[in-house]
């Protein structure tokens, strides 16, 4: 008898050390297609370590409906063509119940039309800003699956014709990636400036991963402008820059949101760069924005003032907050993502502890809201944020604050441009 209940014990021993070995064992997989590689790979890079970085705070707090949050990780190489590849494998194959990325607009909008969307799987982009995304909501072609973590270039190219003004750019030279985001971006910026009082005197775009620039500049500079409005990425923004300074064009820079970047700073020399400006997506301090700049660097090797880090990490805890709150019913993904920026909620806050804090609210039925590194946001119907706009410079060599435009200051131009 004492050996039956001894060999009864063991057994049940044993079953509680599986039970607890599957629930260690239990993980959620998000896709993540991020630009690695290729003209915005400095982004991706930062983006996908950001998103890692709130899986692996939300994880320690004790996961999404108990289990870990795990990166299946696909390179898009900045391309349309080899994101929708990845993305498909990851919805497919790996039946991801969420896909975060791409960075840019020209990878993300092709993996919404021609995956997510259709397959009626949650994406998240913490940096694709095109004017297009919205319109696609709008005419209900994203069956209200796709959310963004960045404000509109529709909004975007309105604070930064006002900040050109204002820093005296009088008549600009525009070149711009031929893409979805560099054509929007420039047409939105065109009308406003105009309007303003500005002068363009040429618009010239270019295509991406050229091994010269030098017949795009020479179009730029024709008409004697003051200043260049360089709307690019980091690599190819670089190489244009340097050309446009080596024949002989005005050193006096406005810059896109995604040339805040030390790898476009340190190639092109600060130097040469002591009139340069730009503005980005802002955001509102919060205690998120100094548990993500103090631990950031630490945790990746990256600044945290990467293009796309602060809003990557932010997209990576609402979505993984989303998940708590869907448990094991992923349909109610969507819809979770709005409770968990309910403006009646709790305000939860990045890190470990707050993140605990929000799962235990979550197990009791409780509202949240989660008030993220670039500070509180909600979603419209279309999965978009408004925000205030950051005016930057670069200082001595790096990217500095040089105030900020309320959402409320670019709502009355864009009624005032109309």
């Amino acid at each position: 008898m004492k050996k039956t209940i001894f060999q009864i014990t063991t057994a049940l021993a044993l079953l509680a050390a599986a039970g607890a070995a599957n629930a260690a064992d239990c993980k959620v997989t998000v896709g993540l297609v991020m630009e690695l590689t290729g003209p915005a790979g400095e982004y991706g890079q930062a983006g996908a370590k950001s998103v890692e970085m709130a899986f692996r705070d939300i994880n320690a707090a004790g996961g999404a409906h108990g289990c870990d949050l795990v990166t299946d990780t696909r390179d898009s190489q900045s391309q349309g063509n080899v994101a929708v590849d990845a993305a498909t494998q990851l919805v497919q194959v790996k039946k991801v119940p969420a896909i975060i990325g791409g960075i840019i607009s020209s990878v993300t909008i092709p993996i919404l039309t021609s995956v997510t969307a259709p397959a009626k799987i949650v994406q998240v982009s913490p940096a694709a800003s095109s004017p297009t995304l919205t319109a696609l909501g709008r005419d209900g072609k994203t069956n209200g699956i796709f959310f963004r973590t960045i404000t509109s270039d529709s909004l975007q190219g309105i604070a930064a014709a006002k900040y050109a003004i204002d820093k005296g750019f009088k008549k600009l030279a525009i070149i711009h990636v031929n893409s979805d985001f560099g054509v929007n971006m420039v047409a939105e910026f065109s009308k406003a400036y105009k309007a303003l009082g500005g002068t363009i005197v040429s618009t010239t775009p270019y295509n991406e991963k050229q091994s010269s620039y030098a017949s795009e500049v020479t179009a730029g500079m024709a008409g004697n402008p003051d200043g260049l409005y360089l709307v690019s990425t980091p690599v190819d923004g670089a190489t244009i820059a340097r050309t446009w300074i080596s024949q002989g064009g005005p050193q006096k820079f406005l810059l896109n949101d995604g040339m805040n970047s030390p790898d476009f700073i340190d190639s092109v020399g600060a130097d040469y760069l002591k009139d340069a400006y730009g503005t980005s997506s802002g955001t509102t301090p919060t205690p998120s924005t100094d548990y993500f700049n103090k631990n950031y660097k630490d945790f990746s090797g990256i600044e945290p003032s990467n293009p796309a880090a602060d809003r990557a990490y932010d997209a990576g805890a609402i979505v993984g907050l989303a998940l708590a709150i869907a448990g094991d019913d992923t349909s109610k993904l969507k819809d979770a993502m709005f409770k968990v920026v309910d403006p009646n909620g709790t305000p939860i806050y990045a890190g470990k502890e707050e993140f605990a804090k929000a799962l235990g609210l979550i197990k009791e039925g409780k509202p949240i809201r989660y008030e993220g590194v670039i500070g509180p946001v909600s979603f419209d119907q279309y999965g978009d944020i408004t925000g205030p706009f950051r005016l930057w410079k670069i200082a001595d060599g790096k990217v500095a604050t040089d105030g900020e435009l309320s959402m409320e200051d670019v709502s009355a131009l864009k009624d005032k441009i109309k």
